[in-house]
């Protein structure tokens, strides 16, 4: 077959996507190796926990499932599976069994696998990409295939162990077709649920207008037939007008979503809508041959409030996950690069480690990097949450996505992709919005049986009101008395019809399937934003009554880095010849605290003069000729051993070891000229964060590798509780256990460094200053990016606010069915009134969670 003119009679899809897969094919040939593979579809339906579990029970029965996790924030499940047991198409036909259209399916081995688009200009039919399909099998290491004729595209996952990139170029070509260029493939997951997620709500509405016309139409012509006279041929009218609202769009799709749910033992929210529409449509066209009471109005109006119910959940959900929306929108999408000298633009996604990028005033830096030349200040709020920008010079690493306020920068390149922070924010959020509360597992498994419930509950009701109408009847003369809808002298089989459809209608288990996610989609949002990253929902849940926190003195409390503290002249002196002359000697030196003088001196704008004949003096100090005068700085010993008489100093020195600073003495031209000392200062908000604490209940524990005098001292300076001193850092987790021993399981840890990790994971709630080493992050379940401690604050409070909000949508999900589905039953409400209530439901449990932004939780 020649490629350019492919012959065939077949039609090209419509839809743009690779041909339906067959259940009973598989189209996947695994490698020799049993390796498996992730697969990540996005449902735009899944909109509910409720969904999610009906679609997780249904790919569970496919044998070779390792891992399903679901986020309703996305619409995206992530499925791990052996390919040697299953493949990407029947994973889809099990979602679509479930009652959920799969909008997008992506593939990705788990090991060194690769995935490679190949561009097919003549497959230009279902007939030419299975042809195309069918000689790819037939190749060793081929793990995947999808075509796409709509672009001409098929992607191929596959073990390059096996199988390379030319021997599948050649094996189309083989096929008759000529490949135009292949490349790898990478999938953007969160544009393509962007994508699912605009085209979903966008068919929303279209549904919705589709059924509305109709049904207001119906609406009209019913208020004068029933009031004032009647209209020929009104039944015909109805009849034809309300078939395309129950039957086309938005009634068939609910049809085969019941259909496909019911075949596959996973009943859902549409088999309620299902029986509560088709069947008094049907019904209701007795009446062409028999005087009865006509349901045709009801079933429309039914079906149109679930289209309006619909788009107006989508809506509201789509309001409440806009967090990883707008962090995804705050990156760079291209890049100023410098090659060959020369500067070229070049997508983010392109960028390579060591990339030199130049970031001009005002522009975004692309991503993670150091500034190799220029200085300016940042914008980092997207990370820490503080509008104030932070002043940055060569040598300083910058985030991705941070905004450059005023100079040219220069910045090297050293995190891409998924490695930069903008990205693990985005991972971090994403967990947390597909995580689940411990509240929750009963609401979740009693809304896996929920819908057979409601069905078994009307078909009683129905059954009751035949058989015992006359024992109801008192209940609807009572109700007549106030409901303007209830009619008591309905005959038994239409009050036995209009409760049974009541009872469905009414029933609302995407309101218990809401009340968790949708909170904890806020609530992780808005964390995101303040530069809180919660990993997980039962963090939230156990970060609300956390009783202990044990802090890290050193970086947590502490900055973590030594910095000037105190400058003492002798009589003789003043500080400032004192301290630059310090400096200028110090400045000869690699030593940390040499370094923290010497940033000390020019923070208070001294200057600092040349430095001759520097030399270090092992386990003494140093020493240096500054301005034609020798210095000597260093330890009472090298003062002594030059002869210095150190006078009051000895006491001075004293001091300062008791407040457990680092202390060096200082002498010019062989006479005691001062002491500088050098500490790790606390930081800023430590005070006022405990404090904060304290006003929480909560006991404040710091635990150090300190001697007892220091810790002590620190303790003191910012109103710690309790002080457990040298304890090495394997000796942590056993000071967790004690605790929680004595406190109960509600003890959380704050750490920054690697030896904090596994005290983190021993505590309750692991808590990592975003400032410290990437495996104590891994290691907590929340991490503060800024590591200032008043962001933990914070955490507590967002974690209780966000409770107080699951346990109020539980509440109201639940009292609404317990209430509304008697209620129903007993024939007081209208079906129209009932699918009314229930839209009502979801939408006042979303509201509520995003009333959760008003939550003040900033310490002041």
């Amino acid at each position: 077959m020649n490629s350019k003119n492919c012959c065939c009679a077949d039609k090209p899809d419509s839809a743009g996507t690779h041909p339906k897969p067959q259940a009973n094919r598989d189209t996947s040939k695994p490698s020799q190796s049993g390796q498996n593979a992730t697969a990540q579809l996005i449902v735009p339906g899944m909109g509910s926990n409720h969904c999610a579990g009906l679609v997780k029970t249904s790919i569970e029965r496919l044998q070779g499932v390792a891992t399903i996790q679901t986020n309703i924030a996305s619409h995206q499940v992530d499925i791990v599976f052996d390919v040697n047991k299953t493949n990407l198409d029947e994973i889809r036909i099990a979602v679509e069994s479930a009652g959920y259209d799969v909008a997008d399916a992506q593939l990705s081995l788990n090991g060194d696998a690769q995935k490679v688009a190949m561009t097919v200009p003549g497959m230009g039919s279902n007939h030419c990409a299975g042809l195309v399909r069918t000689s790819l099998e037939r190749l060793q290491g081929i793990v995947d295939i999808q075509t796409n004729i709509a672009n001409h595209q098929v992607t191929v996952s596959f073990d390059p162990g096996l199988v390379d990139r030319q021997a599948l170029k050649a094996t189309v070509e083989k096929a008759g077709y000529d490949v135009a260029s292949i490349e790898s493939a990478s999938s953007d997951s969160h544009q393509a649920a962007e994508d699912a997620e605009e085209q979903y709500l966008a068919q929303a509405w279209r549904n919705l207008w589709f059924a509305a016309i109709p049904t207001t139409i119906i609406m009209l012509l019913m208020i004068p037939e029933m009031f004032w006279q009647p209209i020929p041929g009104y039944l015909a009218i109805v009849a034809l007008l309300a078939f395309p609202v129950v039957f086309f769009r938005g009634g068939k799709a609910t049809h085969r979503s019941a259909w496909r749910s019911l075949k596959n033992r996973t009943a859902n929210m549409d088999v309620l809508i299902s029986l509560g529409s088709m069947p008094p449509y049907l019904i209701g066209l007795i009446g062409f041959f028999y005087p009865m009471t006509s349901f045709i109005e009801m079933a429309s109006t039914i079906m149109t409030f679930h289209m309006l119910g619909r788009y107006l959940e989508t809506r509201a959900k789509g309001r409440a996950s806009q967090a990883i929306k707008r962090l995804i929108n705050l990156g760079a999408k291209t890049a100023i690069i410098i090659r060959n000298n020369t500067e070229l633009e070049v997508p983010v996604k392109e960028l390579i480690i060591g990339d030199v990028m130049v970031v001009k005033p005002g522009g975004k830096v692309p991503t993670d990097g150091e500034i190799v030349e220029g200085n300016s200040h940042l914008d980092e709020s997207i990370a820490t949450g503080e509008s104030v920008p932070v002043e940055k010079g060569p040598g300083d690493l910058v985030l991705g996505a941070t905004i450059n306020k005023e100079g040219l920068l220069k910045v090297k390149a050293t995190k891409i992709g998924a490695d930069t922070f903008l990205s693990q924010v985005i991972r971090l959020v994403e967990q947390a919005q597909g995580s689940k509360v411990p509240i929750q597992e009963f609401a979740d498994r009693v809304t896996a049986s929920f819908v057979p419930a409601v069905i078994a509950i009307a078909l009683m009701s129905f059954v009751a009101w035949i058989v015992f109408a006359d024992t109801f009847r008192p209940i609807l003369e009572w109700g007549a008395t106030f409901l303007p809808w209830v009619d008591p002298s309905l005959s038994p089989i239409i009050a036995a019809t209009l409760a049974a459809v009541a009872v469905l209608v009414i029933a609302c288990p995407c309101a218990l399937g809401l009340a968790t996610p949708t909170a904890i989609m806020v609530g992780s949002g808005m964390g995101a934003e303040k530069g809180v990253l919660i990993r997980s929902g039962e963090a939230i849940q156990t970060l609300k009554d956390i009783k202990v926190v044990v802090l890290d003195k050193t970086g947590t409390i502490t900055a973590g880095k030594p910095s000037l503290t105190d400058v003492i002249p002798t009589s003789a002196f003043s500080s400032e010849v004192l301290l630059a002359a310090t400096a200028a000697v110090e400045s000869g030196s690699e030593h940390p605290l040499a370094q923290a003088i010497v940033q000390g001196a020019k923070e208070r704008q001294l200057h600092i003069p040349p430095l001759e004949n520097f030399r270090s003096i092992t386990a003494r100090g140093v020493e240096g000729v500054v301005n034609g005068q020798l210095v000597h700085v260093g330890s009472r010993r090298l003062l002594s051993e030059q002869g210095v008489d150190l006078g009051e100093l000895d006491e001075t020195l004293r001091s300062l070891e008791v407040q457990g600073k680092t202390a060096m003495l200082v002498a010019i031209d062989k006479q005691a000229a001062g002491v500088v000392a050098v500490a790790d200062t606390i930081k800023e908000d430590s005070k006022s964060a405990i404090k904060a604490m304290h006003e929480l209940n909560i006991h404040v524990v710091m635990v150090t590798g300190d001697n007892e005098r220091t810790a002590k001292y620190v303790a003191d300076q910012v109103g710690i509780d309790q002080v457990l001193a040298n304890v090495l850092p394997e000796g942590k987790v056993d000071s967790v256990k004690q605790l929680q021993a004595k406190y109960g399981n509600s003890v959380a840890m704050v750490g920054d460094g690697i030896n904090d990790a596994p005290a983190l994971k021993q505590a309750n709630v692991g808590i990592a200053i975003g400032a410290g080493a990437d495996v104590a992050i891994e290691a907590a379940d929340v991490t503060l990016v800024k590591g200032e401690l008043t962001k933990l604050v914070e955490a507590i409070l967002l974690s209780r606010a966000t409770f107080r909000k699951i346990v109020q949508n539980l509440f109201w999900a639940w009292f609404y069915n317990l209430a509304a589905i008697p209620v129903a039953a007993v024939g007081l409400l209208h079906p129209m009134i009932g699918v009314i209530a229930m839209t009502v439901s979801s939408l006042s449990v979303i509201g509520n969670s995003i009333l959760l932004k008003r939550a003040k939780i900033n310490v002041n």
